[in-house]
């Protein structure tokens, strides 16, 4: 499982802070791990108190996570003061982990959640050590010393903000007109994404969003992608925002998205194919390893967003079992996509039979385009550097790949979906 920290403040009514990224990260698939920096009582309409936690009790949260877990990004919400964010930067200045700055100043409800110093610190310890910081118009303001009232303010706001080399989301949802026009600062440019006003104001967006995008870099996923994608997933949030009090509503962080129904896809037509292999493929095209079919999906960040058979299909005893369809068990086939998506993106799927003399004879009568490699002579490579090398003889990502010469001889088949691997398969076997 891969593990992103939040720091950030816990929100009694749940609806931001702690309890927002928590929520938004696990409907990515990524664990969310915590470190509290300050007790708030608040509920839809109002921050009644705040209690910040003492500075050393925030670093020890953290130091304790961090020598614990595999910590693949960082985020920040609510610091509050200016003791909080320099200890939080000391803590965080010599990690080379992917770290989001969201600089939480306002509530939704209006009240502040800052003292005066925390801005100052800001500017001072933690942007200058970030990846990205996502502020909202009054943010950015505060942030770059100057007043926002178009596009030029806009772009020259996120030039001050990241000045120090930090990559930068100015967030347009406090700026007037009917397409809300976010601006991303990245690598000295200055991109626009431009969505629909959604005519409502959702407690949690700004801590929702930036746990999103953090927990997309957690996936290795860029910048860049992270959050063009975090950010239809927060237009998807707020629009199916709920009440939990008699303020404002609050967003959903487990909006079900897109990609969840691209995954049940995957893993029922992985079912499928598999049920048919093991009622037609013969015995002794099983490898004793084990045969499997995966099938990736679109953008795959690893082996973890490709599907295959839990255990493989195996056959014992005159006849061939299978496990259930499950992401992140598709084995050595996960190099053979990877390295087939970087040619063609289509080609999504493979398998993996015992080879023989027989197949690869009546492969070549059918005329499929047939790459080779010699596990034997090239010992010294890695299966993805082998498949590199026979796509690359190819000229194209082929039909499937041979080695007859290691212990466990092997052909690869290679497709855009389990069907179409299995029809391939259907024409040599």
């Amino acid at each position: 499982m891969r593990c992103a920290l939040t720091i950030a403040g816990s929100d009694s009514i749940g609806g931001a802070g702690i309890q927002a990224d928590i929520k938004a990260m696990a409907a990515l698939g990524v664990h969310a791990c915590t470190a509290i920096t300050a007790v708030t009582a608040q509920n839809t309409r109002s921050v009644e108190r705040i209690y910040p936690l003492p500075p050393d009790m925030v670093v020890d949260q953290i130091e304790a996570v961090l020598k614990d877990s595999e910590i693949r990004a960082i985020k920040t919400g609510m610091l509050y003061d200016s003791e909080i964010v320099s200890a939080v930067a000391g803590v965080l200045e010599d990690r080379n982990i992917p770290l989001v700055i969201d600089p939480v100043m306002i509530a939704t409800v209006g009240d502040h959640l800052f003292d005066d110093r925390m801005v100052d610190a800001l500017k001072r310890d933690l942007i200058p050590i970030c990846d990205l910081i996502t502020p909202n118009r009054y943010e950015a303001e505060v942030l770059s010393g100057i007043k926002i009232r178009n596009e030029e303010d806009a772009r020259l706001a996120c030039k001050l903000i990241g000045k120090e080399g930090s990559s930068v989301l100015l967030k347009g949802g406090h700026m007037g007109g009917n397409t809300v026009r976010d601006y991303l600062y990245l690598s000295s440019e200055i991109n626009t994404l431009e969505y629909p006003r959604l005519e409502r104001n959702g407690h949690g967006s700004g801590c929702v969003l930036s746990a999103y995008i953090t927990a997309h870099l957690a996936k290795s996923i860029d910048i860049g992608n992270a959050v063009i994608r975090s950010r239809k997933m927060i237009q998807e949030s707020i629009s199916s925002m709920y009440a939990v009090g008699t303020g404002i509503g609050v967003v959903n962080p487990v909006v079900k998205m897109q990609d969840d129904t691209q995954r049940f896809r995957i893993l029922d037509a992985l079912d499928v194919a598999a049920t048919q292999l093991i009622k037609s493929v013969p015995g002794s095209a099983v490898p004793d390893s084990g045969m499997n079919i995966a099938f990736a999906a679109e953008n795959p960040a690893g082996s973890e967003d490709i599907a295959g058979i839990e255990g493989k299909m195996r056959h014992r005893n005159g006849r061939t079992t299978k496990g259930p369809a499950k992401f992140g068990t598709a084995g050595h086939l996960s190099f053979v996509i990877l390295e087939a998506m970087q040619k063609d993106p289509e080609k999504r799927s493979a398998m993996n039979i015992s080879y023989s003399d027989d197949y690869a004879d009546v492969m070549e009568e059918v005329g499929m385009i047939v790459g080779k490699m010699d596990l034997k002579k090239n010992r010294n490579m890695s299966l993805r550097e082998l498949v590199s090398n026979s796509i690359s003889r190819c000229g194209c990502v082929p039909d499937a790949i041979t080695d007859k010469t290691s212990h466990d001889r092997m052909i690869w088949i290679i497709g855009k979906d389990p069907k179409d691997v299995t029809d391939k398969l259907w024409q040599f076997i």
